[in-house]
């Protein structure tokens, strides 16, 4: 590597909690790649072993993984070169093969960015706390000294294709043989879900299920020309509910950008909410878990999920266990408790079999087996998951953010409620008829509503109230 003279590197603006995201040719090059590699392999002490590198249909992917590799074989690393892969995918290889990986992705964010997420053998996270900041200072150190040194050996690059280990995987955690035929629109938003849904859940690389699937921007692009790779955002879901109605589909899955988030559409082109497929996917595991001689399988939730998870898995005879918000924090929990499975709002979803990791695929298969051992449609089905009205997150623009909350706590101290400070504030009332949380971005001015009530004038109610007090 080369490093332009008398230039200072800097990092932090692209190192975050969890991975590392930054505009292409600006806070990440392949210049920084390369260093990234090396100094990944530093930090986690794996000179001698083998690394995994991939990356999504970003236009820079294949150049940042090439980047990383040279980086990494220059510290004495053997590599294999995944090629095009969805994030959990990179788990997956990450957990099968027992090796450290880092995949190249911005997942839902625009054309301009990447990023690099990065995991270690049996798909541990790395995040600020596990790596990521002595890995972000020695790139540093690298960078500014213009140099890497060269390890003893200088390891090997190669390519490792694992599409058809990571279906046959899939397949074998949820068996989709049985079920009776369905008609699924898949919107790729142009995202690594075009490459792995006809591998998993077509005919591309096994045996053909029960399954029609109307593909939706399948193409692999990294611009998003149909629309941004984020289903987070309702607008983003509109092709996909049309196109449901349009097919008389029985369900609608979207993925992001690196496929390992899933938001689900019935066929009315109606929104399943997150809880919900955390509660159908919990019901299911559950049972395989007791099935299996396990006499109260742990669930983990974070605390805006809605209170119906925790009552269903309590029914069902699970432990329900509530977390932060954040990847992090669910997959140290997981581990811990030796959960069998955990849902977020976000719709990241976990599974102990998945090496504790989240996977949208596997969880997009656990509710078309829902659906498809059962004769009604998706709407009625997912109607037994969501008893509760939710006001989904609402954002206020808010510069003083520990003010707006303490002017919420004052109104509502004559209420009959509980507050907690597990992640920002949730305010419960004692006789369970609604509950909100607040919790301030760790990034933007910005102050996160959630609420959720036993029926609709409530909700709003609440959060109408809670509103006029933040933005007063």
């Amino acid at each position: 590597m080369t490093s332009e003279q008398n230039k200072t590197f800097d990092l932090s603006a692209s190192f975050k909690a969890y991975d590392v995201r930054g505009i292409v040719g600006e806070s990440i090059t392949a210049e920084i790649v390369e260093a990234v590699g090396a100094a990944f392999i530093d930090v986690l002490g794996l000179e001698g072993e083998t690394v995994l590198v991939g990356g999504d249909m970003r236009p820079s992917s294949p150049e940042f993984s090439q980047a990383f590799a040279n980086g990494a074989a220059t510290r004495g690393a053997n590599v294999q070169l995944l090629d095009l892969i969805s994030t959990d995918e990179l788990y997956y290889a990450c957990g099968a093969l027992n090796a450290a990986g880092a995949t190249f992705t911005a997942s839902h964010n625009p054309a301009e960015y990447n990023g690099i997420k990065m995991a270690k053998a049996g798909a541990q996270p790395i995040s600020s706390e596990s790596g990521l900041k002595e890995i972000q200072a020695l790139a540093e150190q690298y960078l500014n000294s213009g140099t890497i040194p060269a390890a003893a050996n200088r390891g090997e690059i190669g390519v490792h294709d694992v599409l058809k280990d990571y279906s046959e995987y899939l397949r074998k955690l949820v068996d989709l043989s049985g079920s009776r035929p369905l008609k699924i629109v898949v919107d790729a938003g142009n995202g690594m879900a075009g490459l792995t849904t006809p591998a998993v859940l077509g005919d591309k690389l096994l045996p053909a299920l029960p399954f029609e699937i109307v593909p939706l921007y399948f193409e692999l692009d990294g611009s998003f020309p149909n629309h941004p790779a984020n289903p987070l955002e309702p607008e983003n879901l509109r092709d996909l509910q049309a196109a449901v109605i349009k097919h008389g589909a029985d369900i609608g899955l979207a993925f992001d950008g690196d496929a390992d988030r899933c938001f689900v559409i019935d066929e009315k082109g109606e929104s399943v909410s997150p809880s919900a497929i955390t509660g159908m996917v919990a019901r299911r595991e559950i049972a395989r878990a007791q099935a299996a001689g396990e006499e109260t399988p742990v669930i983990i939730h974070n605390l805006l999920t809605s209170k119906a998870v925790p009552e269903l898995v309590a029914k069902d005879g699970g432990r329900a266990v509530r977390t932060r918000v954040g990847h992090s924090f669910i997959k140290a929990v997981m581990a811990e408790e030796g959960a069998v499975f955990g849902g977020e709002h976000s719709a990241h979803f976990y599974f102990r079999d998945f090496w504790n990791a989240d996977t949208g695929m596997l969880a997009a298969m656990h509710v078309l087996a829902a659906l498809g051992e059962q004769d009604g449609p998706l709407s009625e089905l997912g109607r037994q998951y969501e008893p509760y009205v939710s006001s989904g997150e609402i954002n206020s623009e808010i510069e003083d953010k520990a003010g707006a909350v303490e002017r919420v706590r004052v109104d509502f101290e004559t209420e009959d409620i509980d507050i907690d400070h597990m992640d920002g504030s949730t305010f419960t009332a004692k006789d369970g008829s609604w509950w909100f949380n607040l919790r301030p971005s760790n990034t933007e001015p910005f102050l996160r509503l959630n609420a959720e009530a036993k029926d609709q004038p409530t909700m709003e109610k609440i959060r109408d109230r809670v509103l006029a007090l933040v933005r007063a």
